[in-house]
């Protein structure tokens, strides 16, 4: 939380007084003023944490696992979230050190302006949202943005960024859950012939399939195959 809350304090700094000296890099901003711009950028947080971390790719998966399980709501939301937050908080514990030891640190004891300790936080960042974007997406949102083609990477801007790497992690994330439906579909699609070849119509089929299922799962040992592959993934 307190590194979370660094990049607020760099990102109000910076756009309090980019020019003034570190130690007084809010004075052109009232106290009220920077309150409310402060509350502001606590209630995108929320936001930012679930779009542009790990945490979209492992909760999208989560889910579909859930789905193809048909256990309905068990997990349940508050133990899968749990779960993908701490992962996501887990896979970016580096970036978020890198972060703080290089901008936040310097800022913080008045070696840097607020204006160059936010440059130099969002390069890390930068590099880590550029390894997962697909230069699909980032061609799409220069297009939008209307923004010329840099020449690496690292030129990138963040609005272009965080929207391309958000896009290519959904896809990743539907190809992960697709691949996983495929076995549980096969075992309904069996469970589903069998019981109608039997005349069993008025049983549904996933109350019978649901046993196998989880069966299948649990010998296969599931959660640790899903969540092994998702950090094998995400790690950069």
């Amino acid at each position: 939380m307190r590194l979370i809350a660094s990049s607020l304090m760099l990102a109000v700094s910076a756009a309090a007084a980019p020019a003034t000296p570190a130690n007084s890099a809010a004075a052109g901003l009232s106290l009220p003023t920077q309150i409310v711009i402060t509350l502001t950028l606590l209630t995108v947080l929320p936001a930012v944490i679930m779009a542009v971390t790990p945490f979209l790719r492992i909760v999208v998966v989560l889910h579909f696992l859930r789905q193809a399980l048909g256990t309905q709501s068990t997990p349940s939301n508050q133990i899968l979230i749990g779960l993908a937050l701490f992962l996501s908080l887990m896979l970016i514990q580096p970036l978020c050190m890198d972060v703080y030891d290089n901008a936040w640190k310097p800022f913080e004891t008045g070696k840097l302006s607020g204006e160059a300790a936010w440059h130099r936080a969002s390069q890390p960042v930068k590099a880590y949202l550029s390894k997962f974007a697909r230069e699909k997406d980032v061609k799409l949102m220069l297009e939008a943005s209307h923004d010329a083609a840099p020449r690496s990477p690292e030129e990138l801007e963040l609005r272009v960024l965080v929207p391309a790497y958000i896009l290519s992690e959904l896809k990743a994330a539907f190809q992960i859950g697709a691949v996983i439906y495929l076995p549980f579909l096969v075992i309904d699609l069996l469970v589903a012939s069998v019981t109608l070849s039997l005349g069993m119509v008025q049983l549904p089929p996933v109350m019978i399939s649901a046993p196998f299922k989880l069966i299948l799962f649990v010998l296969v040992d599931g959660w640790n195959l899903v969540v092994g592959s998702l950090l094998k993934s995400l790690q950069v």
